[in-house]
C-alpha cells in the first residue's frame, strides 16, 4: 500500500508546545500551503519522552499528536551533544534547562555546559534533529540531520532560543542567535533534517539524497 503524503490546504499538527520551535517550523513550513497549528494550540498533551534517541522521541511525539488530532503530525526532537561531555546532553537538552518545578531556563542549562566544559580545550559540538511525520493511521517517517560547531562563552545574540546563543557553527564566527533566522533557517541541523522531509514529502520543491528510517 502507498504511504499517505501531505497535500497543500491539509491541516498538520506541529506536535510540540516549545514556542521558538514552533515558529521555526511554521516558517519552514510556510511555503508549502499547509495549515499549520500546534500541540499547544489545540491543547494536546505533551507525552513523556521515554525513548533513548532523538528518532524514537520523535516518532513518539508524532504518533501521539497524530493519534490524538485525527490530523497528520510532524515532530521535532533535538538537541545539542557537547564532544567533551561525552555527548551530553543530547536527548535531554531539554531537561537540563527544568527547575524542580518544571520549569525551563536555558540560561540555567547553558551555565550547566560551560561549568562542565570548564578548561577543556575541545569545544566542539554539534546539534541534532529528528524529524517524524506520523499519520492516523499509525505510518511514520523519520528525517535526520546536524551541524557540526563548537560551544563559546559568554552567550552572545537575541534572535534564537535554547542554546543558540552558545553555539556557532562551522565556517560561522556569529552564534545561532546573532544571525538572521532566515540564514538559520537555510543551515541548521533542523534545515538539513527538513530538506530531507521536503524531499519526501513535496519532491519538487529542492533535491535532497534523503535517507529514511
Amino acid at each position: 500500500m502507498t504511504a499517505p503524503t501531505l497535500r497543500p490546504g491539509q491541516t498538520l499538527v506541529v506536535a510540540s508546545h516549545n514556542e521558538g520551535k514552533v515558529r521555526e517550523i511554521r516558517a519552514l513550513l510556510a511555503p508549502f500551503g499547509l495549515d499549520v497549528v500546534s500541540a499547544g494550540e489545540l491543547g494536546l498533551p505533551e507525552p513523556e519522552e521515554t525513548e533513548d534517541s532523538y528518532a524514537g522521541n520523535a516518532r513518539l511525539k508524532a504518533v501521539a499528536a497524530a493519534t490524538a488530532s485525527g490530523h497528520p503530525a510532524l515532530s521535532d526532537d533535538s538537541g545539542i551533544d557537547v564532544t567533551s561531555l561525552g555527548g551530553r546532553p543530547g536527548i535531554h537538552a531539554a531537561r537540563w534547562a527544568e527547575d524542580e518545578n518544571g520549569e525551563r531556563d536555558f540560561g540555567r542549562a547553558m551555565t550547566r555546559v560551560q561549568e562542565e566544559l570548564g578548561d577543556s580545550e575541545d569545544r566542539s559540538a554539534r546539534f541534532v534533529c529528528a524529524l517524524c511525520l506520523a499519520f492516523p493511521d499509525g505510518s511514520s517517517t523519520v528525517y535526520e540531520g546536524k551541524c557540526e560547531g563548537r560551544i563559546v562563552w559568554p552567550p552572545r545574540g537575541e534572535r534564537g532560543f535554547g542554546y543558540d546563543p552558545i553555539f556557532v557553527m562551522d565556517g560561522d564566527t556569529q552564534t545561532f542567535a546573532e544571525i538572521d533566522p532566515a540564514e538559520k533557517h537555510a543551515k541548521s541541523h533542523r534545515a538539513a533534517a527538513f530538506a530531507r522531509f521536503l524531499a519526501d514529502q513535496f519532491p519538487d520543491s529542492r533535491n535532497a539524497d534523503a535517507p529514511r528510517t
